[in-house]
């Protein structure tokens, strides 16, 4: 038990990390320990030593997930002979939305079983697509406008990314040879884009997409089913991590 508070172990989720998504899933254990009051605002987190050790997971990866915490209005960092990183003594309620005058709006709740239900579907139709569009015989041109959907994504912000992101996904899908399959990938793109609208956009998470994103293109471009399918599964449980750390 972290210095010695009563009641429930806060070091109970801080286990190691066990999956190739080694920031996301840090931020939904700290997110996990934060929001169930295993650590309770104002309280501090383990030193970053012992933190990276208990999680298994590297300092830059360790610090990257508490910046993009302390960003998002959870954890704070302060200096000093009692400094450390705390849990911000009040924390949010919920990513506003901004409505068509700009001025901000809370958003509409959205349910732990309405959460993963799109999930489930985006995995079941996303990683089908990748397997498929891989075991395809990609004309030049195909193969062309799936590169350059990647590359136009990569290093992209903000809106931007949202945009570019979703229009490589859906090349995938289109790239899979049915064209029934395109539409039911909007529509649950759109699902998970307003899931997405109700947490923070965190650098390190989309530079991890980039990195993944990367895998799958050249899974697809050169015929490994398997290995897209592999790349996309995995792809999709960090976003997975993130939506339920922030909205469950």
């Amino acid at each position: 038990m972290i210095d010695d508070q009563p009641g429930l172990d806060s070091g109970l989720l801080l286990r190691p990390v066990h999956s190739g998504n080694a920031f996301e899933e840090t931020v939904q254990r700290l997110l996990q320990t934060v929001r169930l009051g295993l650590i309770a605002p104002g309280e501090r987190l383990p030193a970053e030593r012992e933190l990276s050790a208990m999680l298994a997971v590297s300092r830059d990866t360790l610090r990257d997930a508490i910046a993009s915490l302390a960003e998002a209005g959870y954890l704070v960092s302060r200096r000093g002979r009692y400094g450390g990183t705390f849990v911000s003594d009040e924390l949010p309620l919920q990513t506003p939305g901004v409505d068509a005058g700009g001025e901000l709006v809370a958003r509409r709740k959205i349910g732990a079983a309405e959460i993963e239900d799109a999930l489930a579907l985006r995995e079941i139709l996303e990683v089908g697509a990748a397997r498929h569009a891989a075991g395809r015989a990609l004309t030049p041109g195909e193969r062309e406008v799936l590169w350059k959907s990647l590359s136009d994504s990569i290093g992209a912000a903000g809106e931007d990314y949202r945009r570019l992101d979703s229009r490589l996904h859906l090349t995938i899908g289109e790239l899979a040879g049915s064209p029934s399959l395109v539409p039911l990938l909007a529509e649950v793109r759109m699902r998970v884009n307003e899931l997405l609208d109700h947490i923070p956009s965190l650098g390190p998470n989309i530079a991890h997409s980039d990195v993944q994103h990367e895998q799958i293109v050249t899974a697809i471009l050169t015929g490994r089913a398997d290995a897209a399918a592999q790349a996309m599964t995995e792809h999709l449980a960090g976003t997975a991590l993130l939506l339920r750390g922030f909205l469950e």
